[in-house]
Parts: C-alpha cells; structure tokens; sequence
C-alpha cells in the first residue's frame, strides 16, 4: 500500500494541473473574445463607405477557388495581422464587377493582379465575362501590375488600358502537363504496387506503373491541351488586336525577342502589344489620380471587400422574397466520412442537401462541382443524397468549374440540367483500385511474415504480404463492378445506353466544349448561367440565393462571426493588405508538391474498397 500512494499523490496532481490548464484555456479563450467583441464594436461604424464617385479597385489574392479551405476560426483571428490571404472566391469577385456595372457611383474598375497567385481558364473566363459585361457600360478598366504571369494577364487583356512596371514583363509559356514517374524508384524500394482499372485513359496510376507517359494519355493530354491553349489564346488576341497565333509565337520565340530589346521584358511586351503603357508605380499613381474623381491627389476608390459589405447589406434590407435558390458547393478531393471545406465529405455533401430538400422555403438547387473526383463509395453516398431531393420535386442543376471529372461526374451525371464552361474538364469516366504490398521491402530487411488463417483470403488486408490471385480477383471484379454502374447511371442520366457511353468514357477526359459535342453536358455557361437555369425550371420570378455550407459548431459560428466582423473593419481601416504573389511561387516548394502529387493523392483518398473514381490529370 505504501508504494502505491505516490502513485496515487502523482495522479492527484496531475489531474488538478490538467484541470488547472483546462480552466487557464478557457478563461485565455474568453478574454480572447470579449476583445474581439469590443473591438468588433469599436470598428463597426468605420466599415469605407462607397464614394459618390470614384473607381472600384480589385486585387485578387491567392488562388481563385470556389470554395475556400477550411481554417480554424481561433487561428484565423489570431492571423488577421499576418497580412496575408491564400485565397478569393470567384464568386465574389464576378459579383463585385456586375453590381458596379450598374453602380452610378463607380466611374472606373482598376484591376491591381499583383496578389493574385493563379487560377484555372475556366475560373479565369468567368471573370473574364463579367468583365467583358463590365466594360458594355463604357466605364474603364485599368489593369496595373509590377509583373504579369500567365494567369494574371488573361483578366489585365480584358482591360482598356494595361500599365506594367519598367522592370516587369509579360511571361506566356503555354500549356503543359508533366508528372514525375516512380516505377524505378519503388522497384529499388522493393514495393509492389498492386494496380486494378477499368479505361485506357484512366491514368491516376500511370505514375506508379512506369517511367514515362503512356501513347493514350500523351495523346489525349495533347488534345485537351491544345484545346485549352487555342481558348486562352484566341480570346487575348481578339481583346488585344492581335493577329491569330501572335500568343503562341510569342512563346516560342521569346528568348530570341528578348535578345532584341537587350533583355527588357517589358519594352518587349509593349513593342508587340501586350501592355499599352511601362511606367513605374508613380507615374500609375498619378495616371489614376488624373483619370479618376478625388482630393489631395489622391482618387476615391473601394476595395472588393468593402464594396461587396455595403452593397450585400443594402440589397439584404431591401429584399422580400421567401423563396430561395440554394447553391451547394462541392469543392476538392471527395473522401468517405465527414470532412472540412475544401474536401468533399460523402457524409458531409449528404446531410447538406438533407437539410435543403427538408427547407420548405428552397425551391431550387445548384450544385457548384470542382473536383476531380476521389472515393467510389463517397460518390455514390453523394449522388444518392442527390436523387432523394429531386424525388421531392426539388430541381438539382449542376455548374461545372473548373473540373468536374470522373467521382465529379458521378454526382452530377442524373442531375436536371448540366452546364460547363468551354474550358471545364469533364469526363474522366473509369475506376481504378490500388493496393500496396511491402513484403520484398521487408524481406530486402530481414524481416518477413508468416502465420495461418481458416480462409485463403484471411490476410487480404495485410501490406505486409502479398496478394493472393484470389484476392487480386476480388479487387478487380469490384472495379469492373464499380465501371458498369458508372455507364450505366451515365446513360440513364443522359437518355443513352452503356455502349454509347463506353465509346466516350474508360478514362478519357474532355473540355466543357467537348463534352457539349459528346453529350456529357446540356450547355455551355457559368454559375450565374445555371441559377438562371434552376429558377427557369422552378418556375420563380423573384427569389433568394442561398449558399449553403457546412454547419459549424456554437463556438465556430460565434468566432467566425467575430472574425468576420473584425475582418471587414480592419479592411475599411486599411490596416490589412495582401502579400505579393511571388510569396507563393517558391520554386523549391512547387516542385517537391509536384514530385510528391501520386503519393499525395493514395494518402488522401479514403475509400473503404480502396475504388476510387479520380482524375489525377485534371487540375492543370
């Protein structure tokens, strides 16, 4: 008994200093919030109003998504001083320009894309069409930049004036699709990688299965490729002036042109058109303090952020209507389970739509899809959930982002209506399964497995041994199964048979342009397009969008909230800013994120079969 007491003394303690450090961290958190609280409220009435006149002024940062990924609303408050954000909703900038089209109040639009770390075309030619519907007012746009990436100058080509910095430039490269292969390396690691698929195309695995690009894919990569080039290229060249093929001769004889103007990129980009004017960031300063309405040299302007909290709270005190249009956004790799935005969670995706068909106020859906797909079962979970609204007479219309390929396609393939952008990647229509087994690895280091089991099949799960033919069997009758019910939804959903769809499908990816052509899609359009679409076969005049979302938690939604209110503050303030692209560009990063991409995509993926309906070849 005596030996046991500082034990039992020890125990004490260290549950009282637990507790302690429970109530520490609760009471931190409280004051936390009674500080955000007041500041909220010390900033609330400081939100920039809109000027009588002046220019509304974009800066785009991060990556262009659809849906922002998850971020723990605690760690996001206390990273509101970092001055830095990863990523911009499309939505809200294409909203920002179309409501400051018919703004009187906003004489110009000044695209600053500096911050702006990149995006997919079909992301891009949405904002691109806003800002085409923009410039029907005849209000300028003036694009200004230090330096323009490929991505960057696609939404500046859509402005009336162009202005670069003397020590910037112009950088088109073109399209391209390269991967790392890993046979060699996982053969000296002795790891066998056990591979089932169902499509010639399906190249999720090709990495995995040899050194270099099959004939098949590099074929059809070179297709989509060609065809997203051609879209990139024609639409600058008819917003700049420029000849049919400038864009791509451009890129092929850069180095030779930069010979020419002894290395000045952006007398370069000017000499053939690109950018209209190359003056550094004064003499902007003073071109936009001359052309725009101000004081003290100084021109009115809103950011995005603000303009869009004004304009939001105007249009919610005005709006009457009850019935609503919900937008459900399906974002990232699909997994299995619950999972936080920026994934789609079967179950997750499921309970979403279970609480839009059970609001008797939603008359409508429309699912926004970005992904490449990701776990069969998830999928399946998705589409199902799907299938109980539209049984209750909702209509579901799908948009498609940038990507909505193969477990994207699944959920969307019974949908009312599809719609696409030219530059979409759909399709992706296979299975694949994949199995690793380490047993030579661990034999190369003397260790080894053995035992019994009352079936053939009773180590199936085990890496540490190889698969058996019956277990290889198994796996490949479930992925062939997993592929029937693929064409067969497929045709059901788009009035055609298993053998039709068969012909366009075993993998093979397409444009939103193709896929109009093979009748994958109904039409082209974007977002806007398809909730127009919803309420046409609703059958509503007026009505409300409604994003809906993962529900958060009490204390998520109170500090979220908190956050967002301070947020907007310190933006009106102009105590927060974004941080220059480049900050997301490091080299060294980018390629480990490539090298390792394969082995990234069989750590997220979660299947509980371990099938997976995913186009790895999809974001570009």
């Amino acid at each position: 008994m005596t030996e046991k007491k500082p034990g039992l003394i020890r125990r004490i303690f260290t549950f009282m200093g637990s507790a302690l450090t429970a109530v520490r961290h609760a009471f931190s958190l409280l004051i936390l919030v009674v500080i955000i609280s007041f500041l909220g409220g010390m900033f609330a009435g400081n939100l920039k109003p809109i000027p009588a006149e002046g220019a509304l002024y974009i800066a785009p940062q991060g990556l262009l998504v659809d849906q922002k990924s998850y971020v723990d609303p605690l760690a996001q408050i206390l990273s509101q001083g970092s001055q830095q954000s990863s990523e911009t909703l499309v939505r809200d900038v294409i909203e920002a320009i179309d409501t400051a089209k018919d703004d009187n109040r906003i004489t110009h639009l000044v695209l600053d894309t500096d911050y702006m770390a990149g995006a997919s075309l079909s992301k891009l030619q949405e904002i691109g069409s806003a800002l085409r519907r923009f410039k029907t007012t005849d209000k300028p746009i003036i694009a200004v930049a230090d330096y323009f990436t490929q991505s960057q100058y696609f939404l500046a080509a859509h402005a009336d004036e162009i202005m670069l910095n003397p020590l910037g430039g112009v950088m088109i490269t073109g399209f391209g699709s390269y991967r790392s292969y890993f046979k060699d390396a996982l053969d000296k690691l002795k790891i066998t990688m056990n591979i089932f698929r169902v499509g010639q195309y399906k190249s999720a695995v090709e990495p995995l299965m040899g050194n270099s690009m099959s004939t098949q894919v590099r074929d059809e990569t070179g297709v989509l490729l060609n065809d997203l080039w051609q879209s990139y290229t024609s639409e600058i060249e008819d917003l700049r002036g420029l000849d049919a093929g400038a864009l791509s001769d451009y890129a092929n004889t850069l180095h030779i042109l930069l010979d020419e103007y002894d290395g000045d990129s952006a007398a370069l980009s000017k000499a053939v058109g690109l950018v209209d004017t190359v003056v550094n960031r004064s003499g902007i300063h003073r071109y936009l303090n001359a052309n725009i309405a101000g004081e003290d040299d100084d021109f009115n302007s809103i950011g995005m952020d603000n303009y869009l909290s004004n304009t939001r709270l105007a249009d919610k005190q005005v709006s009457g209507a009850q019935d609503q249009i919900a937008v459900v956004v399906a974002s990232g790799s699909i997994m299995d389970g619950q999972q936080p935005e920026g994934s789609i969670g079967g179950d997750t995706l499921a309970s979403i739509f279970k609480e839009v068909r059970e609001d008797e106020n939603v008359k409508a859906v429309v699912l926004r899809i970005d992904s490449g797909g990701g776990s069969a079962f998830a999928s399946e979970i998705i589409r199902d959930s799907i299938n109980a609204t539209r049984d209750q007479g909702i209509p579901v219309v799908v948009s498609m982002g940038s990507v909505a390929a193969s477990g994207g396609y699944w959920i969307a393939a019974e949908v009312d209506r599809i719609l696409a952008t030219p530059a979409t990647i759909t399709g992706s229509i296979g299975v694949f399964g994949i199995v690793p087994t380490i047993d030579q690895s661990l034999a190369s280091l003397g260790i080894y497995s053995d035992g019994v089991g009352t079936t053939d099949i009773a180590a199936m799960t085990q890496l540490d041994r190889p698969l058996t033919q019956q277990t290889k069997a198994i796996i490949q009758s479930g992925v062939d199964n997993i592929y029937t019910r693929f064409i067969t939804l497929v045709a059901n959903g788009r009035d055609s048979t298993p053998a039709e769809v068969h012909k366009i499908s075993q993998g093979r990816v397409w444009t939103g342009n193709q896929a109009l052509a093979n009748g994958l899609v109904d039409q082209l359009g974007d977002l806007n397009d398809a909730i127009l679409v919803a309420a046409e076969i609703a059958d509503l005049d007026d009505y409300q969008i409604d994003y809906r979302r993962k529900e958060m938690t009490p204390i998520e939604t109170l500090i979220t909230e908190l956050n967002r209110n301070v947020a907007e503050s310190l933006h009106g303030l102009g105590l927060v800013s974004g941080v220059n692209s480049s900050m997301s560009n490091n080299s060294l990063l980018r390629y480990a994120k490539k090298v390792l991409e394969p082995l990234n995509l069989i750590n997220a993926l979660n299947d509980p079969k371990d099938i997976y309906l995913y186009c790895d070849k999809c974001p570009l």
